[in-house]
């Protein structure tokens, strides 16, 4: 992909159900203070106009005329206008995706389908990308290092992710309460409890959440599965949640 706005070039972006789309077209009829002196388009908030400003930098801009985004090359704006055609959205959520391929994938949240198996652990994903971010822990391919506290990922975009601990960016804002957020994804997952939305639907129990991790956590209870282990006492549990839980109340681990 060789869209700068990283968000939207983002697969991972596409395959969490995650696409920016849905809260930037809230803001359609807010007003725009924030003007482009290049090619005078105006903007709702001001790390947009920052973002968009970089774009001019390269000599190609393509920008969608009916939201805030723009593009490096005409093929990634094409793909992202067929978010606003809804060309490929999803008959059980609604979510509305920029491609075929990422419409596959994301059905996959809702049938529990995971084609990709790591071959070291058995860990299985919905998308080969997952797979390979995943496959980097065993192999100890970290390539990307915080310059702050030299922590180390294994893709790029979870490094950026990473950096906003640091400068406590949260440019995502919710329109209804002005809370804001450092990833998309956890806005449009807060957007939900206004709506009381829940597209992530158990196919066993018919039982729904608000959030695809919610669901993945929700599927141990029928698969079993028990990932988190206390390394104190070597018991077991479905979530991160409940093992530090464990360790503060049985181990006094503070």
């Amino acid at each position: 992909m060789c869209a700068c706005y990283t968000d939207e070039s983002s697969f991972e972006a596409i395959t969490e159900a995650d696409s920016s789309d849905h809260t930037e077209r809230l803001h359609d009829d807010k007003p725009r203070p924030y003007l482009c002196t290049v090619c005078d388009k105006r903007f709702v908030w001001k790390h947009h106009l920052t973002r968009h400003s970089m774009l001019h930098n390269t000599g190609n801009v393509y920008s969608c005329n009916l939201c805030e985004k723009c593009f490096s090359c005409q093929r990634n704006l094409n793909e992202h206008m067929n978010i606003h055609l809804d060309k490929y959205k999803c008959t059980e959520c609604g979510t509305r995706c920029y491609s075929n391929r990422h419409l596959v994938v994301h059905r996959r949240s809702h049938s529990g389908e995971k084609p990709f198996e790591c071959t070291v652990c058995s860990k299985r994903f919905v998308a080969s990308r997952n797979l390979v971010r995943h496959s980097r822990t065993h192999s100890g391919g970290k390539l990307y290092k915080c310059r702050v506290c030299d922590k180390a990922f294994g893709d790029c975009r979870t490094l950026r992710h990473h950096m906003r601990i640091h400068t406590g960016d949260e440019p995502y804002m919710c329109y209804l309460c002005d809370k804001t957020f450092s990833r998309c994804r956890d806005l449009n997952a807060h957007i939900r409890i206004h709506t009381g939305e829940k597209p992530y639907r158990c196919h066993m129990c018919d039982k729904a959440f608000n959030r695809r991790d919610s669901l993945h956590t929700h599927m141990r209870v029928h698969t079993g599965e028990k990932p988190y282990k206390c390394s104190l006492c070597n018991k077991a549990f479905r979530d991160n949640s409940n093992l530090w839980h464990h360790k503060r109340s049985i181990h006094n681990n503070n």
